[in-house]
């Protein structure tokens, strides 16, 4: 019977066939324990001398690391492995032999390992890393589905800017400029209009080199918008879905988070509500830690955001930055015009900003009034303007960062290890 690694529970004492790769070995003279993977998972398969044929032996010794093989044997329940399982080998059909396979199990650098990135996909770690990443993608969408949102895809090739910056990859779209988006925000608010609730996945990309482990040139965004939701509504839903997927990924990927060695401690507390602390009380904290290359008006950095995590044991809310550092869109608050409804949700541990959020100018004098202040086109950004003026609601939305996020919950260092094939623009500024 053929099956995959992730089936074989439901084999236990049967016979299978798995196709599969030899990711290490070791051996004994009278016993090869093979560890094999096949996409789904990974599980020792036990060959021992005296219960197969020499020639079966022989193969077992001598294979080599990431040759492709098809492996025959009887499922076994194994308590010592954080599988479970073994397959008690009979069988094997070697299907291509591998020589010189770069990544050996030993230490290799970072960079060393982004050079065979193609081949680093293999290794348990990537493996763990990429299917957690896969589980929250699986409960973003579910999430969103539950709660009556729309997918909507928005354009990634784009005429203007988002954010009403320079920090854009320029191209051609005939005889028109072009740019590569850098959020899909400003769509989604149309579409919001159009649906009431509705989120986008997808590519963004940012034309600014990176300063820190912590940024790419592309990523993944998640950025949901919602009609008739104002800030503290918003608020409440940014950790809802925030708390659903922690709880997800603990709850899925237990081997996983295993095989990285995580602190699902740290993970459980990820559970809504989080706290909340204002821009001028967050200035005021790190004034209070020593820090005086801060100060009011001015946007935080790496370590400013790591010393205000530290303060707390879950996820913090930052709100109502000033007007001055967020982009034109977001509302000034009405009862201080100098601050707006927003919010970053920065990560414990030191993996700083994962969402961005704000509720949305919805007073169309007030917009105009910003356009001008910011420089904007009224040929490029008309249509945005016109959503003021045809039926106008309040509205909210945010921006989650997918690649950061998976690394927050899997714990690892570099936010590239979480992107799943190589990026020539992060090559370029490593």
């Amino acid at each position: 019977m053929k099956t995959t690694i992730s089936q074989v529970a439901k084999h236990v004492g049967e016979v299978v066939t798995i196709g599969a790769w030899l990711a290490n070995k070791r051996s004994s003279g009278k016993i090869a324990f093979l560890q094999l993977r096949d996409g789904t998972g990974f599980i020792q398969g036990v060959v021992v001398k005296a219960e197969v044929e020499e020639e079966i032996f022989q193969a077992a010794k001598n294979i080599t690391q990431e040759t492709s093989l098809y492996v025959t044997g009887t499922v076994a329940e194994d308590t010592r492995s954080p599988f479970g399982y073994e397959l008690q080998v009979n069988g094997l059909e070697i299907i291509h032999e591998s020589t010189d396979f770069p990544i050996t199990p030993k230490e290799h650098g970072t960079e060393f390992l982004m050079d065979h990135r193609h081949l680093w996909l293999r290794s348990k770690k990537q493996h763990a890393v990429m299917k957690i990443r896969n589980e929250i993608i699986r409960s973003t969408y579910q999430f969103f589905n539950d709660h009556d949102y729309v997918k909507i895809d928005p354009p990634i090739l784009t005429g203007s800017s988002a954010e009403g910056t320079t920090e854009l990859f320029h191209t051609k779209y005939f005889d028109e400029e072009a740019y590569l988006s850098q959020s899909g925000q400003l769509y989604m608010e149309a579409a919001a209009m159009a649906f009431g609730k509705v989120f986008s996945f997808g590519p963004t990309f940012r034309a600014e080199k990176s300063k820190t482990r912590r940024h790419l040139i592309e990523f993944w965004m998640i950025e949901p918008e919602m009609a008739f939701v104002e800030h503290e509504e918003s608020l409440e839903i940014q950790e809802q879905y925030v708390s659903f997927i922690a709880q997800s990924v603990l709850e899925n990927c237990k081997l996983e988070l295993g095989i990285l060695e995580r602190d699902t401690d740290k993970l459980a507390k990820i559970q809504a509500p989080f706290p909340r602390i204002t821009y001028d009380e967050a200035i005021d904290l790190l004034k209070e830690k020593g820090f005086d290359d801060i100060e009011w008006g001015e946007d935080f950095g790496a370590p400013h955001e790591t010393a205000i995590a530290e303060s707390f044991d879950k996820p913090v809310f930052i709100t109502h930055y000033p007007a001055e550092i967020k982009a034109f869109y977001m509302k000034p608050d009405p009862e201080r015009p100098d601050v707006v409804l927003c919010a970053d949700l920065i990560a414990p541990e030191g993996y700083g900003e994962v969402i961005g959020g704000s509720q949305r100018i919805d007073d169309l004098a007030l917009m105009e009034q910003r356009y001008q202040e910011h420089n904007l086109t009224g040929d490029a950004y008309q249509w945005y303007l016109e959503l003021r003026k045809y039926g106008s609601v309040p509205h909210s939305g945010f921006g989650l960062g997918l690649e950061r996020t998976v690394a927050w919950f899997a714990g690892v260092e570099h936010v590239r290890e979480t992107i799943p094939f190589p990026r020539l623009l992060n090559r370029l500024y490593p």
